[in-house]
């Protein structure tokens, strides 16, 4: 067959893409309260505990016990992020009045994120992989392997029982 026939041919022909790997866990990257990133995929392998936050919601007394599961499991691998959003009106205007409230209310040491959006059109794109929280202090556990292992709602407290056994889980 001749090339110009070949290429008519071949152009009428749809195209196989191959197939993007599905997202994982590890795939993002929020920009940090302080400046700079918080760089996901650098803690690949390890568990992570990513909560949407607000400072005047409340829920926002949850802020200790992050502390406290911060203080007991980042030793053993475990990333927990604290990503503050306005998206239910409770957010404070911007990411220094963030930070100053999370340090001197709940002595926050664990990465903070940078004001962001949670749910709808602009949303950051880990919340439109992993799903969006229905309320503040809604709580995402992603396994080692990257994985959505588990959410949870406001109600559940960072230190239930329910989420430590699935942070003990994570870590196993």
């Amino acid at each position: 067959m001749a090339e110009p026939t070949r290429r008519r041919l071949l152009a009428g022909l749809p195209l196989l893409a191959a197939a993007a790997p599905a997202a994982r866990g590890f795939d993002f990257r929020f920009p940090a309260i302080e400046g700079g990133e918080i760089d996901l995929s650098a803690h690949r392998g390890k568990p992570l505990l990513v909560v949407n936050t607000a400072s005047f919601c409340g829920f926002a007394p949850q802020f200790a016990a992050l502390q406290k599961l911060h203080e007991t499991y980042a030793a053993r691998g475990l990333l927990l992020v604290g990503v503050p959003s306005n998206d239910f009106n409770q957010e404070a205007a911007d990411n220094e009045a963030v930070k100053a409230f999370c340090d001197a209310e709940f002595g926050v040491d664990f990465p903070m994120a940078a004001i962001s959006h949670v749910k709808g059109p602009q949303a950051h794109p880990f919340f439109a992989w992993a799903g969006a929280p229905s309320w503040n202090f809604f709580k995402y556990l992603v396994g080692r392997d990257g994985g959505l292992r588990q959410t949870y709602p406001s109600g559940v407290e960072p230190q239930s029982a329910a989420l430590v056994r699935a942070i003990e889980a994570a870590l196993a």
